[in-house]
């Protein structure tokens, strides 16, 4: 195996000081730019590795980011993690992520795990099972021994940190109001995620805008679980009254839907409008395309770090004041969807 140099060989080698070798090495600005690139490739070239445990006494910090995603298999949070990766590394931290898999013990477990000193900071959106329990002690317990927690998405108000969210409310309220503009009259809502936050916000914008529209809210057309079965089960029900338009608050939802119009011979859009929540990559390759709203998880995700590692290097005396900042959301036209 190659020996691995250390900062005094290279300082000895190059005749500079140890601290001109640190200082080049970490990148600083007090170093010229041609001493930092012969220091570097030296360093490079003998093989030098940083002690990042020594490193980390002296900071206090492990510059590393713990992530915790319920779902990878979901292309929402998929690209979330893309963002807080791109972020994370631009300013100099790495990233561990963990799978809760939708279950409050791994999530617990998760948070534990990371939480002996691995970590500097969470970001996380909460699991289903988690919402479902209302159980936020976890979370609650991390921040009071000082581990940031920035949530994403699914947050809870019960729990006092930094979130990124999307305007789920008001972006219902607006592909409500597009299905209304293309003379949609009855609208169905649908849902297999009912017992997550971010689709009770949904559901009471769309019945915000039916109402703003003066049109009646009909329970029957209307059709919210949190079981992918038993929606798939009373979805044909939904069929069964004179609907013309569907809004779809997730992907499995918004696809089923789709194929079962389809199956019953129903022209998409001509007789039935669909528009759904989250843009992944189902609704550009189904036949048609799917109208989505979309919400730019990448910046989720560089928003949630960036808010992460500016409280993890703001003084003590300078931390800022917890905020929720807001993402917008797009409406995307394609297939499933007539044209103004």
């Amino acid at each position: 195996m190659k020996q691995k140099a250390t900062l005094k060989q290279i300082a000895k080698e190059l005749n500079v000081s140890v601290s001109t070798v640190s200082k080049a090495l970490s990148n600083s600005p007090e170093i010229s730019e041609p001493t930092k690139i012969r220091v570097q490739e030296f360093a490079k070239l003998k093989n030098y590795k940083p002690n990042n445990i020594a490193v980390n006494l002296k900071s206090k910090r492990t510059k590393t980011i713990g992530v915790i995603i319920p779902n990878i298999l979901n292309p929402f949070f998929a690209k979330v993690f893309s963002g807080i990766e791109k972020a994370a590394n631009d300013r100099g931290y790495n990233v561990i992520t963990c799978i809760s898999n939708e279950s409050l013990q791994k999530e617990i477990h998760a948070m534990d795990m990371l939480s002996n000193g691995t970590i500097d900071g969470f970001i996380l959106s909460i699991s289903e099972e988690t919402q479902t329990k209302q159980d936020f002690k976890h979370f609650k317990e991390a921040i009071s021994d000082d581990i940031p927690i920035v949530m994403f998405d699914r947050i809870s108000d019960e729990v006092s940190c930094d979130k990124v969210v999307v305007d789920d409310f008001d972006s219902a309220v607006h592909a409500v109001n597009h299905m209304i503009k293309l003379n949609c009259k009855r609208i169905a809502l649908l849902s297999t995620i009912d017992n997550l936050s971010v689709s009770k916000l949904r559901a009471k914008g769309y019945r915000k805008a039916v109402a703003d529209n003066n049109y009646k809210v009909d329970e029957n057309i209307i059709l919210l679980t949190d079981n992918t079965e038993e929606f798939d089960n009373k979805l044909g029900f939904v069929f069964e009254n004179d609907i013309d338009g569907i809004f779809a608050l997730d992907e499995h939802a918004s696809v089923m839907a789709m194929k079962h119009a389809i199956k019953k011979g129903i022209k998409i859009p001509d007789e039935l409008n669909i528009i759904g929540f989250a843009d992944g990559v189902w609704s550009r390759r189904l036949t048609p395309s799917l109208s989505t709203v979309s919400q730019h998880g990448p910046e989720i995700g560089e928003a949630a770090a960036e808010m992460l590692i500016n409280r993890l290097e703001a003084k003590e005396e300078e931390a800022p004041e917890y905020v929720t900042k807001v993402i917008k959301t797009e409406l995307r036209q394609r297939e499933s969807t007539r044209k103004l």
